[in-house]
């Protein structure tokens, strides 16, 4: 699948498109602080920038790195075009120099896209001149923020499915190109298909969907009453008897039956997309059973999100079709990730702002394990430090190399491989860390080796 491919960067930066630039993705004041410190002399100094999160959002148990790829992409992207320079009237013409021959020649590592983070896991460090570093904050941000958020309460909402599949159908809900964006993180997250067919030509995802109500609707007879009997056998005559009929334009009961008699025994799946989910799939699964239709599958709409999900575990439910709570990150937009200088020339520095205290320094960090393989806790150090003793305890590197003096370092993961990771990774939290309701992170981040 052609799309698939966009997951694996291949930096150049005199290659890119100029409609492709991502460098006015950002805000001004990144830009104003460039022009100062060209100006006193502070652009070339030696900084490590780190993006982490101080907080699960709703205190949720654990959050999913995502984004990640698109983060390099967007660094490679992140060049100036005469138009775009034009635009940027406050900056004095050194400025508008610096930023005309602008390409990123940093270091960035971090943690793998579909690995699990915790309250101040350092998930990224950004090293390289003042100049060059500071200017990619909110680029930065915006993706891993949006796309951190979605992925995890997706993968909250395969959790709850257990090992049922869900499709991704919110782009209705949100922005048509964070649309694409969100079906790429729900899909790293274990969803199994998309309705959105930019993501998955642009990713390759499964694309998955057959009618709306609009479709039964359409299907009048002459008098003006409805007739879904030809509505469904269009459909059926278009797409073949493995579609999904929806069922509940009308009444579900005759709805149900109609589909059957219409399709025969062999129908794929009918879709219920309203009421009390619960209670009309039983009903449902009945009638299907009672007409033959053993394998017909029942797909369900409206509304879902995890806890949804979580309700119907016990029901006849085979699909589940997931939108808006997955595109609002079921609630939690963003993942309030942060983007903070921690290091100039060789220097700790550290904001102290009550509420926001953080640990200065360039880090790199480790997850312990027992020998069952369940996860303890994430112990972060100074970056280029040997790794601290875990005892008895096994332990993985979480900070790799993505890129290296402004290149993407090569063999970074696919998006099919970055989704098979993460399921690998969910199975080592503690039972308790897959828990829906409110409480502490499943582990916690201790750090090792920094000055108190």
């Amino acid at each position: 699948m052609g799309g698939v491919n966009q997951n694996a960067p291949n930096p150049g930066a005199a290659s890119v498109p100029p409609n492709r630039s991502t460098s006015l993705l950002t805000d001004m004041y990144e830009l104003t602080m460039l022009q100062a410190a060209l100006r006193d002399g502070t652009a070339h100094r030696q900084c490590t920038f780190e993006v982490f999160a101080r907080r699960l959002p709703n205190e949720r148990r654990y959050g999913v790195v995502a984004g990640t790829a698109r983060v390099l992409r967007a660094v490679r992207d992140f060049v100036f075009t005469e138009d775009q320079l034009s635009h940027l009237e406050f900056l004095d013409e050194e400025s508008k120099e610096f930023l005309r021959n602008y390409r990123f020649t940093g270091q960035i590592d971090g943690y793998r896209e579909g690995d699990l983070y915790f309250p101040y896991s350092p998930l990224l460090t950004v090293r390289g001149t003042f100049a060059e570093c500071v200017i990619l904050e909110t680029v930065i941000l915006s993706i891993m923020n949006a796309d951190s958020a979605i992925a995890s309460a997706a993968a909250r909402m395969v959790t709850a499915a257990d090992g049922r599949p869900i499709i991704e159908m919110g782009s209705r809900r949100t922005h048509e190109y964070a649309a694409v964006t969100a079906s790429r993180a729900a899909y790293l997250a274990g969803f199994t298909a998309t309705s959105n067919l930019e993501a998955s030509h642009r990713y390759g995802i499964p694309a998955s969907g057959t009618a709306a109500h609009a479709w039964t609707l359409l299907h009048i007879n002459e008098d003006g009453t409805p007739n879904e009997e030809a509505a469904f056998r269009s459909q059926i005559d278009s797409l073949g008897v493995d579609t999904t009929l929806l069922v509940d334009t009308y009444d579900i009961t005759q709805g149900v039956k109609t589909a059957i008699e219409v399709a025969g025994p062999e129908l794929g799946g009918v879709r219920i997309d309203s009421g009390d989910l619960g209670a009309v799939t039983r009903r449902v699964r009945r009638q299907l059973d009672d007409l033959g239709a053993h394998n017909t599958r029942i797909v369900v709409s409206s509304d879902l999100d995890e806890f949804a999900i979580a309700g119907l575990r016990g029901d006849p439910v085979d699909v589940y079709g997931v939108g808006t709570s997955v595109v609002t990150g079921s609630g939690a937009p963003t993942a309030s990730m942060v983007y903070k200088l921690v290091e100039v020339d060789g220097h700790t520095v550290a904001k102290r702002s009550r509420g926001k205290g953080m640990t200065g320094g360039t880090k790199q960090a480790v997850r312990t394990y027992r020998s069952s393989g369940v996860a303890v806790e994430e112990l972060v150090f100074p970056f280029g430090a040997e790794a601290p003793d875990t005892g008895h305890l096994s332990s993985t590197q979480l900070t790799v190399p993505l890129m290296r003096d402004g290149v993407a370092v090569d063999g970074l993961p696919s998006l099919e491989e970055s989704r098979a990771y993460l399921a690998d990774q969910l199975l080592t939290l503690p039972w308790e860390g897959l828990a829906l309701s409110r409480d502490e992170p499943a582990i916690g981040t201790r750090f090792v080796g920094f000055p108190e």
